[in-house]
């Protein structure tokens, strides 16, 4: 009887154990890199070195639809080939004691940011990641190390990822000055392009900037606002978007947003000179951090179905604001 009555249970909570298994987060670490499924479904890869940092790609919902561009990661693409460093979702800063670790350029003598040891890594219904790296200047001179929390779990109309940053002055003095060229970063699906080609080249595309103030495509381009979506419509007509929240814990919250209509999208708290147009205050958004001093930073990155207004973005960035 009690086999009977226990075996009846288990028929009763299947369906609930079948959902729970397909939104659990499990982490597959590897020598360069950590694989992360959801359901059983590649969901991402942290990869520890891509070009000049490490970075997530292919960021893919569950049914394999793919949120960012694939080039340079996948060379067979009829892609756009700009910038080789917009890689999947990525996160850098292009003035750090004078020294640029945004760009991938060589002959300008650019910084790398590099990964650390191993990741830490928790499965569950919420996945977590943590790494640690270290930026350095082109000549190897450390600069900084941070301290990387990733928070991943699927949704009903998509899935967040949770980015956290603490960057320490662990090698002296650390100057983040105020430039465009930075922070947190996506390379979006071209096919959510806002506009094509350069030039006389250059066309429309059916992608749309959205942020919270209600400023549009090329508007939203260096605006403060606590978030910003970036959305479109497939090839096959379905619509996908990314929005990118700013915690209000944030320093200069509500973020600056480089947000470009060729498929640039990134949260930047301080590119104040740049963004507003000060020419004679070129420190204005510069944050100094002493000897030994830390600066956290905390982002929401929203994979979502459907656009800004359908996908519920204002509502989920309220979710986060209040810590859930």
């Amino acid at each position: 009887m009690r086999t009977a009555v226990r075996f009846f249970c288990l028929l009763l909570l299947a369906p609930a154990l079948r959902a729970a298994d397909s939104d659990r987060v499990t982490f597959r670490p590897g020598t360069d890199r950590v694989r992360v499924e959801i359901g059983g479904r590649l969901f991402t890869e942290y990869l520890f070195a891509s070009g000049s940092k490490p970075c997530l790609y292919p960021i893919l919902d569950a049914d394999g639809t793919g949120y960012t561009r694939d080039w340079p990661l996948r060379e067979d693409t009829a892609e756009a080939r700009d910038h080789d460093w917009h890689r999947g979702v990525w996160f850098g800063h292009g003035l750090v004691n004078g020294h640029d670790l945004w760009r991938a350029l060589p002959e300008r003598r650019t910084g790398t940011i590099v990964t650390v040891g191993g990741a830490e890594t928790q499965d569950g219904p919420e996945g977590r990641l943590r790494v640690a790296h270290r930026w350095l200047a082109a000549d190897g001179t450390p600069l900084a190390t941070d301290e990387t929390t990733l928070r991943i779990r699927r949704v009903a109309g998509g899935t967040l990822l949770d980015h956290e940053i603490v960057i320490r002055a662990s090698h002296g003095p650390l100057t983040l000055g105020d430039t465009e060229e930075g922070m947190l970063a996506v390379r979006v699906n071209e096919a959510l392009r806002v506009t094509h080609g350069k030039g006389k080249e250059r066309r429309a595309g059916t992608g749309r900037i959205v942020n919270a103030r209600g400023d549009r495509d090329a508007a939203a381009w260096g605006r403060r606002a606590p978030w910003c979506d970036y959305s479109g419509p497939l090839p096959d007509g379905r619509v996908i978007g990314i929005a990118i929240f700013d915690h209000p814990d944030n320093p200069s919250h509500p973020t600056w947003w480089h947000v470009r209509d060729y498929g640039l999208f990134a949260a930047n708290p301080l590119g104040r000179h740049d963004f507003e147009k000060l020419p004679d205050q070129p420190d204005a958004g510069t944050i100094r951090i002493p000897a030994g001093g830390e600066l956290r930073l905390r982002h929401r990155i929203y994979f979502h179905r459907g656009d800004a207004e359908t996908a519920n973005v204002a509502e989920h960035y309220r979710d986060f604001a209040a810590g859930r």
